[in-house]
C-alpha cells in the first residue's frame, strides 16, 4: 500500500492485516554531493516501491523522511524515534526505514535501518538498474521475514 487516498482508505479498511510501515529516509543537499544524493535517494525510491508493490496488503509504504544531509544527528534521530513512536501507537507492530545514507549504522534505530549501495544510477544500464532494485528489494523482503519470524 502507497500513501495515496485509494490506498489508505483501502488501510483503514484493513488496518488489522497491515502491520508494517516502511519509510525511505532521504537525505538532501544542495550544492556539493547533490547529485549522489539524489542518485541515492532514486534507489532508494525504487527498492521501496518494488518491495510495497510485492508485499502489497502487508507493508505500507509512507512517504519519505526528508532531511539536510548535514542536519545535527540528535534532532534527526529524535525526529525519528518520534516518527518510530507514532506508528506503533497507531497499530504498526514493525517500522522499517531504507536508505542510502551510511551515518544511520550508528544510531539506536539502525536495526530497522535497510542501507542499500550508494552506486549512480544515471549511466547505468536499464537492464542493470532494474536487476540491482530485484535484488535489493529480494534482500530487503528476506529482512522483514526475518523480522516478523522473531516476534
Amino acid at each position: 500500500m502507497k500513501w495515496t487516498s485509494e490506498d489508505v482508505a483501502t488501510y483503514e479498511k484493513e488496518r488489522d492485516y497491515i502491520d508494517t510501515a516502511l519509510i525511505p529516509l532521504l537525505p538532501v543537499a544542495i550544492g556539493q554531493g547533490a547529485r549522489r544524493l539524489a542518485s541515492g535517494g532514486e534507489l532508494v525510491g525504487l527498492v521501496a516501491a518494488e518491495v510495497e508493490r510485492q508485499l502489497r496488503g502487508r507493508v505500507f509504504l509512507l512517504p519519505p523522511f526528508v532531511y539536510f544531509a548535514d542536519e545535527g544527528r540528535s534532532q534527526l534521530l529524535e525526529r525519528l524515534t518520534n516518527w518510530t513512536n507514532r506508528l506503533r501507537q497507531e497499530g504498526m507492530d514493525h517500522v522499517f526505514y531504507v536508505t542510502c545514507d551510511r551515518a544511520w549504522q550508528e544510531e539506536t534505530e539502525a536495526s530497522r535501518i535497510w542501507l542499500v549501495p550508494d552506486v549512480p544510477l544515471e549511466n547505468m544500464e536499464e537492464s542493470y538498474r532494474h536487476e540491482l532494485v530485484k535484488e535489493q528489494a529480494a534482500e530487503l523482503i528476506r529482512f522483514f521475514v526475518s523480522c516478523w519470524t522473531k516476534r
